[in-house]
């Protein structure tokens, strides 16, 4: 064989380190690819445990058909959330309260006017007069903050009152910083 070297001109030492280099590196690689495989073989043992293919398909269609319901709940959940916020829009949502003294012979400050308003300041405002004998109710309707009927002095500072429900609060808050 060293006459095919010397024929072609090589140094059959070189050849020899040559493969003995290409022996380690395919030794190495062949290390690596068992450390990854064994690695892999762990996770897929782990992934297993304690299951059977079949109880792990099961375990899936049991887990899609969960997701399946929490969609459909989730769909429901919504249209009763777009019908609440509908019917929010009608509800009395702000009021306003004052009392006073309607008569100079009953004191107590038991009348009284109520402002109910919904979010677009629509509604009503509710006039209590109570006096010795009597006690008289009157309504008067509120259309976008305004009213088409005279409003007592009372009666416009409940309706204030009701229109700015809410900002007092946080105005009260600022002021308590400061």
């Amino acid at each position: 064989m060293s006459t095919i070297f010397d024929s072609i001109g090589i140094d059959p030492g070189i050849v020899i380190i040559i493969l003995l280099i290409v022996v380690l590196v395919l030794i190495a690689s062949t290390v690596s690819s068992n450390m990854r495989l064994t690695r892999l073989e762990r996770k897929y043992k782990m992934f297993m445990k304690g299951s059977d293919a079949q109880s792990l398909e099961k375990t899936f269609v049991r887990k899609f058909a969960q997701i399946d319901h929490l969609f459909e709940a989730k769909e429901d959940h919504e249209k009763a959330i777009r019908t609440l916020a509908k019917h929010f829009k009608l509800l009395y949502s702000k009021y306003g309260v004052e009392k006073y003294d309607a008569f100079d012979d009953v004191g107590g400050k038991l009348s009284f006017a109520l402002a109910l308003l919904d979010r677009e300041n629509t509604g009503l405002i509710l006039n209590a007069v109570h006096s010795r004998d009597n006690c008289f109710l009157y309504l008067k309707e509120i259309v976008k903050g305004e009213s088409y009927v005279m409003l007592s002095q009372e009666e416009v500072e409940a309706l204030r009152k009701a229109v700015n429900f809410g900002l007092g609060e946080v105005n009260e808050g600022e002021t308590t910083k400061k």
